[in-house]
């Protein structure tokens, strides 16, 4: 989506301070290694859903200071004249691998990795956050919805509750990767091309007379897309009798079947069961009833275990704001750089916390499948070792090494992919279908005990040995220098 804006600004100040001393220090084209990831799922999941990748790029690929830009920072005086000048003729021209959208991704993995001059891996740190973050954070919340639904079809319902039109907008393609069926933003709908719904709110209904001339209204303009909203007085008594009245003296006539209704409060679950007695009695099994109504993956779950007769639910705030649990958390850490001589030196931050301490190196992220295709394990070892090719792995726990496993006859993916190599787009993007094609794949091959809500199974992300030994060297040097 072309959203006409120029972002390379839209960054914290310390990337703009730190890139103005690296290049006054001689250190512009030092090669440095960052590593995008985060540390815990959302809402307590077993997984998360990896989204945003398609906006990072539009951004990379624009990736300039214009005029406008320059002059400001030069009223900062806080920079140099040539510091500005090498602004003027900036340009992106680092390596960038990532996972694909769509793919599940659990903590502590490389899911984006920037390898390049420090100043551009520096400076695009913010926006792959705030980019990555928020639509992994959506698609994820979706897919947990979608899948308390049971098949049944989701639509996403929360533009105006979102935290901004970008989140609006974009929370709607985050949605519809993770499993949503559609959307109630239309122009999502023109700009991705994501199926956008709706028929009426509650105040079309109250603009009439009576609520029978509302849906006898509606149903004459829209004969095709019937399906009327019957909680805005008292659903049992008024709302699906008028609606059962509209669809046999409207409808019946030109011989064209109703869509449904929606209710919108309530007890949906003994609502939506006596509307559908009702709606079947008069001849409209086929009609389908929609819930609406701050609903979440729980609530959800709830309503089909009371056995509520609902066919496709629409979900608002909780979706698009992820309501239950609203912050994605990943972080964008320095894992390797070069040295003086042009080595490519690993690096580590350590911590009090040990979930804070990093991963170093240069790395490469690998998923172990069985025969059946489910995915068993994730393993992260150094770029330059050889592990595509085997059929047999053994892993060990990174943090209870005792903990061993060997697996046999399996097949071993890198999914990681290069983006960018030398600045230049060499990723294929697929479409918004493929890639919310790509998760449902995904997520079939995670055992059902990863997917379950509460307690999930823990899904094993192990290092390699030699990666472990280099995190260990480094944790033992600089506990040693303490």
């Amino acid at each position: 989506m072309d959203m006409k804006r120029n972002l390379t600004m839209l960054t914290d100040f310390y990337e703009i301070s730190m890139a103005g001393g690296y290049f006054e220090e001689g250190l512009k084209d030092r090669e440095a290694v960052f590593d995008m990831f985060f540390r815990t799922v959302p809402d307590g999941g077993g997984f998360a859903i990896f989204a945003g990748l398609e906006q990072l790029i539009e951004y990379i690929k624009d990736l300039h200071f214009t005029t406008d830009d320059i002059a400001f920072l030069r009223e900062k005086n806080m920079f140099s004249e040539q510091f500005l000048d090498y602004l003027r003729g900036f340009h992106f021209t680092s390596d960038v691998y990532a996972v694909p959208e769509g793919t599940v991704v659990f903590p502590g993995e490389p899911i984006v990795t920037v390898k390049g001059p420090v100043i551009e891996a520096q400076l695009v740190e913010t926006m792959i956050l705030l980019t990555v973050n928020h639509q992994s954070l959506i698609a994820t919340k979706a897919n947990r919805i979608v899948r308390a639904a049971e098949g049944r079809t989701v639509f996403e319902f929360g533009s105006r509750r979102a935290q901004g039109y970008d989140a609006a907008i974009l929370g709607a393609r985050a949605a519809y990767i993770g499993g949503c069926d559609g959307t109630a933003c239309v122009i999502a709908d023109r700009e991705y091309e994501i199926p956008s719904v709706g028929t009426m709110a509650h105040s079309w209904v109250q603009l009439f007379d009576n609520e029978y001339e509302a849906f006898k209204t509606y149903a004459r303009r829209y004969p095709h897309n019937c399906s009327l909203l019957v909680d805005t007085y008292n659903t049992l008594k008024s709302g699906v009798p008028n609606a059962i009245r509209v669809f046999d003296e409207v409808l019946g006539p030109m011989g064209i079947r109703p869509a449904g209704i929606r209710i919108d409060s309530g007890d949906i679950a003994y609502l939506s069961k006596k509307a559908r007695k009702m709606l079947d009695e008069a001849g409209y099994s086929d009609v389908k009833i929609m819930a609406s109504n701050s609903l979440d993956e729980y609530i959800i779950r709830d309503l089909l275990l009371q056995d509520a007769k609902v066919d496709l639910f629409g979900v608002g705030e909780c979706l698009i704001t992820s309501k239950s649990s609203p912050v994605f958390g990943g972080v964008y850490k320095l894992v390797a750089a070069q040295d003086e001589h042009g080595a490519l030196q690993p690096k580590i931050k350590i911590s009090e916390s040990v979930e804070k301490i990093t991963t170093p190196c240069f790395k490469r992220l690998y998923r172990i499948y069985n025969q059946d295709g489910k995915a068993q394990a994730d393993y992260i070892a150094l770029a330059d070792e050889q592990v595509e090719g085997k059929t047999d792995i053994s892993l060990f726990d990174p943090i209870a090494t005792y903990k061993k496993k060997t697996f046999h006859d399996v097949r071993i993916q890198c999914i990681q992919q290069p983006i960018f190599q030398k600045g230049q787009l060499v990723y294929q993007l697929p479409d918004l279908k493929k890639i919310r094609a790509h998760c449902m794949a995904e997520v079939d091959s995670l055992w059902d005990e990863v997917k379950r809500f509460e307690n999930p199974h823990r899904y094993y992300v192990d290092l390699s040995q030699a990666l472990w030994d280099e995190k260990q060297r480094l944790l033992n040097a600089y506990g040693e220098s303490r």
